[in-house]
């Protein structure tokens, strides 16, 4: 049987740093971390954790904010509401 692969994969928006741990726990349990919010769990299944705060961040018409934020992202494995809204303020 072939693993599962990025191609199947699985996103889940947060409202908040607390449902972002939540699933972020739960769905790590026996699986691995991967980066900028991505996992898998025991069975391989590929998912992507995001804060719905991120997802506004990377469609503000600020490209200047935008990027700093993916580029906060992109050192990150388990996605961090407040260091990401940081480096969009620019405070980071």
């Amino acid at each position: 049987m072939d693993p599962f692969n990025h191609a199947i994969s699985f996103m889940v928006n947060c409202a908040d740093q607390a449902e972002v741990d939540r699933y972020w726990d739960a769905l790590l349990e026996g699986g691995t971390a991967e980066q900028c919010g991505w996992l898998r769990d025991r069975f391989g299944v590929c998912w992507q954790i995001v804060p719905t705060a991120m997802i506004d961040m990377m469609a503000s018409p600020d490209k200047a904010k935008s990027k700093r934020a993916s580029d906060a992202m992109m050192t990150m494995v388990k996605l961090d509401i407040a260091k990401l809204q940081a480096a969009f303020d620019g405070k980071a």
